[in-house]
């Protein structure tokens, strides 16, 4: 896969073709992540429709992200976003939160989709056909819509995060194990938001003592 790889709508259409008539791209972000909760985005998107910087979301810079997003936003007949918390993660593991923040945004569409296309994941508990396709986010325009908005959203909830616990830098590295995110955890030790079923951030509970 190359950065200009651009997704496209064979699946969207191969899904028509068989009947379906609202098929929904469905992403996640943030699963490797140390803090914040799992981001998820399903988006139904009008047949037809395409634009030039729909494609994976980290191909692409935050204000082309930002823009992009709200014109998915503009154009779709329905998306939603789900997301499950830092503690969801800790208590049922990162696969399965993942797996129950996409389930949360399917939940939310209406239309409620009748095919669900995801990027590398089968979602547990949805009673609607899916297929799972690998590197959907770079084949599938509506999966990579999805893991526009994902992230987007995802990133927003770090800026909110850096201003409830500042100088960890959660505006700058987004949650993930940058030197600076390091740094500032053997500085201050995790807060709140931090994942504590993560080794990095486990490690130093552990060493302060605490579970």
């Amino acid at each position: 896969m190359t950065a200009c790889q651009k997704p496209t709508t064979e699946e969207e259409d191969a899904a028509r073709r068989d009947g379906h008539r609202f098929v929904a791209g469905v992403d996640e972000a943030g699963c490797g992540c140390w803090a914040g909760s799992v981001f998820a985005a399903a988006v139904i998107l009008p047949e037809g429709w395409t634009m030039e910087t729909v494609r994976d979301s980290k191909t692409l810079s935050a204000a082309q992200r930002e823009r992009t997003a709200e014109a998915i936003k503009a154009a779709a007949i329905a998306w939603a976003v789900g997301t499950a918390s830092a503690e969801e993660i800790d208590s049922m593991n990162i696969r399965r939160a993942a797996g129950l923040a996409m389930r949360r945004a399917v939940e939310a569409l209406s239309p409620t989709p009748d095919m669900l296309l995801i990027d590398a994941f089968k979602i547990p508990g949805v009673d609607i056909p899916q297929r799972n396709i690998i590197r959907g986010d770079a084949k599938v325009l509506s999966i990579a819509a999805a893991s526009i908005i994902a992230k987007v959203s995802r990133d927003a909830e770090c800026v909110r995060m850096a201003k409830e616990h500042p100088g960890y830098g959660f505006e700058n590295h987004k949650g993930y194990g940058t030197k600076e995110h390091q740094a500032a955890l053997e500085k201050m030790g995790p807060c709140v938001a931090h994942r504590k079923s993560y080794e990095p951030v486990k490690r130093h509970l552990e060493k302060n003592g605490h579970e």
